[in-house]
């Protein structure tokens, strides 16, 4: 899918959020400033959040409650070490009540859960004024009930 802009960006997380159910996790790929913290900050807007998303770089982990569900959002750009993400007791906000979405999943390689979903997101043309190109793989039964549920949605998505 072509994302021409943080609209449609916008627009994708309403759609998808709604979807993406409790236990399931996300890894978001892609170069810096790409657009997978846009996206975060797209999906919670989509389920109702106000408040400021920000980019847990420094802290890891950013934790939103919105309805009785808790949406973790992780950055291990900064990890350097898989080891770091045990150390740290990351493994413990993978639950049955949560969604997970995490960016640079491959820092913490062979800790960090697998995906339900693999999003990633690339810069149209090389460029990042060109917009955003967008990939979305199933790897489970639950990822795949979602991109279903996504791919239906979709003459929704950018209209």
């Amino acid at each position: 899918m072509y994302l021409p802009d943080e609209a449609t960006t916008m627009v994708l997380g309403r759609e998808l959020a709604p979807l993406l159910a409790p236990g399931m996790v996300v890894w978001l790929n892609g170069d810096l400033g790409s657009g997978k913290t846009a996206l975060v900050r797209a999906l919670l807007r989509g389920l109702g959040h106000v408040g400021p998303v920000k980019s847990p770089t420094y802290t890891l982990v950013e934790v939103y409650v919105v309805s009785s569900l808790y949406w973790y959002h992780f950055d291990f750009y900064r990890i350097s070490e898989p080891e770091e993400f045990e150390d740290a007791g990351l493994g413990e906000y993978f639950r049955d009540d949560a969604v997970c979405l995490v960016e640079w999943p491959d820092k913490a390689a062979g800790y960090v859960p697998p995906a339900d979903l693999s999003i990633v997101l690339r810069f149209a043309a090389g460029q990042p004024e060109s917009g955003r190109d967008l990939e979305i793989v199933a790897h489970s039964e639950a990822g795949q009930r979602c991109l279903t549920a996504l791919i239906n949605r979709m003459p929704r998505v950018g209209s």
